[in-house]
């Protein structure tokens, strides 16, 4: 695909959500919207967002743990269905944001301004992912290149079950609204979450904790907890730092169906922190 031909489809996919949800909105504000659609939008939110954050980010960019076969192809299901892009190239953006966090080489940092951290580093130039520096094994991975070669259909597929349930109205609630919720939420942690926000442990870059994108994020707000321990399963690391991913990620830990779950040691976690405070949670330390 031409780099022009691939900014275009870029710009389409993120114009046509943010136009559903000004339409959607305005259904909203003349009470043409039904629990259903609001039910639907909200379940397959979740659904999705967990495809993100457990499965694209969690469980195969930072092989946080590793899960049963069934299980991890769910996730990258889900986060091929929460139209992001293709699973290896996330992979291998985000492995590179760890390697060049907030500097020129970091792909979406706040240092080239906000719009530029949030959306910018994709819609105003081509992002092309590095796999012979960042991530050679996603290319070696048949399950992730069935799922990144396959996006398209599940990009269908994230509009097409909606569109069964609800019709036209599941199909803009369950769907575009959906999608454009759950993408923005995404882009908030590389630019709010990089601006804006606290600090609990010592870091070089400049990534924060941020509770309300770390509540609509399924945990992923706080980011200056992961980029403190990038490979622990558990970004939330106080009893009241909500992490909805990590609580899942448990469950799955307690049936069997993922194991050799990160936790940090007690002693990194206790040597990082930007001033003294008490223990860890066992759930997130090991020792």
């Amino acid at each position: 695909m031409s780099k022009r031909l691939e900014q275009i489809v870029v710009i389409i996919g993120v114009t046509v959500p943010l136009l559903a949800t000004i339409y959607a909105i305005y259904r909203l504000w003349n009470h043409w919207v039904t629990w259903n659609d609001i039910v639907l939008m909200l379940g397959m939110y979740i659904f999705t967002a967990f495809g993100t954050t457990i499965g694209y980010h969690r469980m195969l960019t930072h092989r946080s743990f590793e899960a049963h076969p069934v299980v991890r192809a769910i996730f990258l299901a889900l986060g091929s269905m929460a139209f992001q892009g293709r699973a290896d190239v996330w992979a291998s953006t985000h492995i590179q944001h760890h390697a060049e966090t907030d500097t020129d080489s970091d792909p979406h940092s706040p240092i080239h301004g906000f719009f530029h951290a949030h959306m910018g580093w994709f819609t105003m130039r081509r992002m092309d992912a590095q796999f012979d520096k960042y991530g050679k094994w996603l290319l070696k991975d048949p399950m992730i290149q069935f799922f990144s070669n396959t996006f398209i259909f599940w990009t269908f597929l994230t509009l097409l079950i909606p569109f069964l349930i609800g019709g036209w109205t599941g199909l803009l609630w369950g769907g575009l609204v959906r999608i454009f919720l759950t993408n923005h939420v995404t882009w908030s942690v590389n630019s709010v979450c990089h601006t804006m926000g606290k600090r609990m442990f010592e870091t070089s870059d400049l990534s924060m904790n941020n509770w309300l994108v770390g509540l609509l994020a399924m945990g992923e707000g706080w980011h200056n907890n992961h980029h403190a321990f990038p490979r622990s399963a558990f970004h939330g690391m106080r009893w009241w730092q909500f992490d909805s991913s990590s609580y899942v990620i448990m469950l799955l830990e307690k049936l069997g169906l993922v194991k050799n779950v990160y936790r940090v040691p007690q002693a990194a976690f206790q040597a990082r922190l930007v001033k003294k405070q008490e223990p860890v949670p066992d759930m997130v330390s090991g020792d």
